[in-house]
């Protein structure tokens, strides 16, 4: 019997991965779709494994990864996606991710893949084995836009492209203050201090065009 925590944007299938873990034997001591309170959660409850989706609405599955990672959590993550891209399976094993599975690989294989990880193993799908290995042995390096969430990658994409905080405020929908705060947490994360090495890390990596 394994101690998991779930951590996905949806509510009707946390329930549902729930209800399954739990008939299959498993004990769910928690779950949420936000990053900063699965991360300290998952530790309270003393989870061995969570099961971890990638895309969290307006935050990402990476920043959970990044934070156990510098906690040096006993917590192994298994991440639970709809992504076959090579730079998230890169992204994921940097950040120490223990399993990949994909989400439409059926009941037995992430169940399999949470008892593989709580034995301490690491488990990747057979979908993604040949990815798992890219990552493993690929020189080059991580895409670093691949930690933020999809609003997060959408903000910065409009500030490189030189739209200031009101203007993207209004056509997200956002007050100008939240916009900065995204912005100060997006340059946290890719450790740039101004927009021009922004700039220069968006062209670099081809978020936008010279």
């Amino acid at each position: 019997m394994t101690r998991v925590y779930l951590v996905d944007d949806q509510l009707i299938l946390r329930e549902g991965l729930h209800a399954l873990l739990e008939t299959a034997g498993h004990t769910v001591v928690g779950q949420s779709c936000d990053p900063t309170e699965a991360v300290a959660q998952a530790q309270q409850q003393n989870a061995q494994v969570m099961l971890l989706d990638l895309d969290l609405g307006e935050r990402s599955g990476f920043e959970v990864l990044q934070e156990l990672k510098k906690r040096e959590s006993s917590v192994k993550a298994v991440v639970l996606t709809i992504s076959a891209l090579p730079r998230h399976v890169a992204e994921a094993v940097r950040l120490g991710a223990a399993g990949y599975v994909l989400k439409d690989s059926g009941a037995a294989e992430m169940l399999q893949a949470i008892e593989t990880v709580a034995a301490g193993r690491r488990y990747f799908g057979p979908q993604v084995a040949d990815l798992a290995l890219q990552a493993l042995t690929n020189d080059g390096p991580a895409d670093p836009f691949a930690i933020l969430s999809p609003r997060e990658r959408q903000i910065v994409t409009m500030v490189v492209n030189g739209l200031s905080s009101a203007a993207i405020g209004t056509q997200l929908h956002l007050s100008p203050k939240t916009v900065d705060t995204y912005r100060s947490r997006t340059m946290a994360k890719l450790n740039v201090t101004g927009v021009t090495s922004l700039v220069r890390l968006a062209v670099r990596e081809g978020l936008v065009e010279k």
